[in-house]
């Protein structure tokens, strides 16, 4: 696998990750109003996420610039609004077996199809970043058929997270900026050669976090066991340096 740069692709969702959180969910700083990352409105708290093709950023929109990215023309080639859409796969749907065809080394990880070129890239969080690696297009199709809610990814914006490190055995399509999060998580909580005890509270902590229940934006894809479930983000501070 190869080392991206160490400049992270979404440094907003990076620094929400390093911030702590006052008891009772309230910013340290105070309350500061929130803008939109495209105008100047302010944002709700339960605000949209739009993903820069380009760049490979994350983004907060506002209702009407949400609205206004709502379909996948809207965007073009530059913007594409990220779903809610979060389902929980079945604990079997992907055995040792098929997760090792895959050539994943290591048991957190999130795979993405890219629209342009139809290739799907496992993305591994660490502490420098994300590693990434091409997933081999035979490997691929022979998950695709054991799995059919892998065909059913929605190109760039939603990705497969899986977390088989340890004793866990979480598999889940997610928005990809569920994905970000838990790699900012990773980046700003490592310690020492291992990760730590502590990253590793973490991560179970962000798998736990989904709870309740809401519909989803769509129908689960391939009718596998699965929960769907609201993922709510912190609030961020617009004046945060990086």
């Amino acid at each position: 696998m190869s080392a991206v740069a160490a400049s992270f692709p979404a440094p907003r969702l990076r620094r929400l990750a390093r911030r702590p959180a006052r008891p009772g969910g309230r910013d340290t700083d105070g309350p500061r109003e929130e803008r939109c990352d495209l105008c100047p409105e302010p944002l709700p708290a339960d605000h949209r996420h739009l993903l820069d093709l380009h760049a490979g950023a994350v983004s907060c929109a506002c209702r009407a610039c949400s609205l206004l990215f709502d379909r996948r023309e809207a965007g073009g080639a530059h913007y594409r609004l990220l779903p809610r859409r979060r389902v929980r796969l079945g604990g079997n749907a992907i055995d040792d077996a098929l997760w090792a065809s895959l050539g994943v080394p290591v048991g957190l990880a999130f795979l993405v199809r890219s629209g342009r070129s139809g290739e799907v890239t496992a993305c591994c969080p660490g502490p420098l970043g994300l590693l990434r690696s091409p997933v081999d297009p035979d490997r691929r199709r022979e998950a695709e058929e054991a799995v059919p809610a892998l065909a059913a990814l929605a190109d760039d914006v939603e990705a497969l997270l899986v977390d088989r490190s340890r004793d866990a055995r979480e598999h889940w399509i997610v928005p990809l900026d569920d994905c970000h999060r838990l790699a900012a998580v990773v980046r700003t909580h490592w310690k020492g050669p291992g990760g730590g005890s502590g990253v590793r509270r973490r991560i179970e902590d962000f798998f736990r976090t989904p709870a309740g229940g809401a519909p989803a934006d769509g129908p689960p894809p391939g009718g596998l066991p699965h929960r769907t479930v609201p993922h709510r983000f912190p609030t961020r501070n617009p004046k945060e340096a990086p």
